[in-house]
């Protein structure tokens, strides 16, 4: 069986203005061809929908029972190309984003706030935890997209860059390496260092610079989380390295933080989201909300840096 939407639209028009002069107005086509559209229809059927007569066009039992399927038929298209352009035009949908707590506290909020503004159908849900878990997640489905840093060779994602985040040196406001105005890693010898856990993508960054020259630093101590990492340095209990967005959750505080040079060290900040699988328009149209939140942010954190 071989049916039309075009039949389906003419017989439609035939039953409910009783006339193929008036359905051909309505369709704006010529009377001939919603005919032949009618009769196309009837043929496919096998039973015949309509009773002509000199006057009228009636529907025949078969007609009227086609006739309610029918418009369901063309309702549920009408929907369905609606919902198609509503997801096209990013108006409704659904967007899982997977990131590490700092940039999930830092970041995000601001821009799912921005984007829901903007786009009040599509549902946004954030999930955070740890690098390893958000890019399984991605892999899995559980995630539309994360954001964060991956490795060059993580298995299974695609990648947009975001930023470099440089690494930065942070210490107590007071302390003789916040006065310096070209902060190097060499400066950080003798220096008692608050270090994040091993597991931790900026902990190896962090270890082999201080390797390649030489400085074997033991921490002081090593935590999970870099607000617990920023407490210990509040409180006068060493210095540490961190990233550019760990600026983001200072507020203020009697904190200073300085770029670390010779060498400049930075990570890559990146969205990634599964190989192979297109990024729905929802998620295309946030992730584009995103950039433009990070290059501000990138200004502002800047700024920050130097005036601290």
């Amino acid at each position: 069986m071989d049916v039309t939407v075009r039949q389906l639209q003419a017989f439609i028009a035939v039953a409910e203005q009783g006339s193929f002069t008036r359905a051909a107005e309505r369709l704006h086509v010529a009377q001939s061809a919603v005919s032949i559209l009618v009769r196309q229809l009837e043929a496919a059927l096998g039973i015949r929908l309509l009773d002509r007569t000199t006057r009228r066009v009636e529907l025949t039992e078969g007609g009227r029972d086609f006739h309610r399927h029918a418009e369901t038929l063309l309702a549920d298209l009408a929907a369905a190309v609606r919902s198609a352009h509503d997801l096209a035009a990013a108006r409704r949908g659904r967007v899982a984003v997977a990131a590490p707590p700092l940039l999930a506290a830092a970041l995000l909020p601001q821009v799912i706030a921005a984007f829901q503004a903007g786009h009040p159908g599509v549902d946004v849900a954030l999930i955070d935890g740890r690098t390893d878990q958000i890019a399984a997640m991605v892999r899995a489905g559980e995630a539309t997209f994360a954001v964060g840093t991956f490795a060059r060779d993580e298995e299974g994602v695609a990648r947009k860059r975001l930023v470099h985040d440089r690494l930065h040196m942070f210490c107590p406001a007071g302390h003789p390496l916040a006065a310096r105005q070209r902060l190097l890693w060499r400066h950080l010898k003798g220096e008692k260092l608050v270090a994040l856990t091993r597991d931790s993508g900026i902990r190896a960054l962090v270890d082999r610079t201080l390797d390649r020259f030489g400085l074997a630093i033991e921490p002081a101590f090593e935590v999970a989380q870099i607000a617990t990492a920023l407490a210990l340095v509040e409180a006068g209990l060493g210095v540490s390295v961190l990233p550019t967005y760990a600026l983001a959750i200072l507020a203020g505080r009697p904190v200073a933080a300085r770029a670390l040079g010779e060498p400049t060290v930075a990570r890559e900040i990146a969205v990634v989201w599964a190989q192979g699988r297109s990024l729905p328009p929802a998620a295309t149209a946030f992730v584009a909300q995103l950039q433009a939140s990070v290059a501000a942010d990138w200004r502002r954190l800047r700024a920050a840096a130097d005036a601290s």
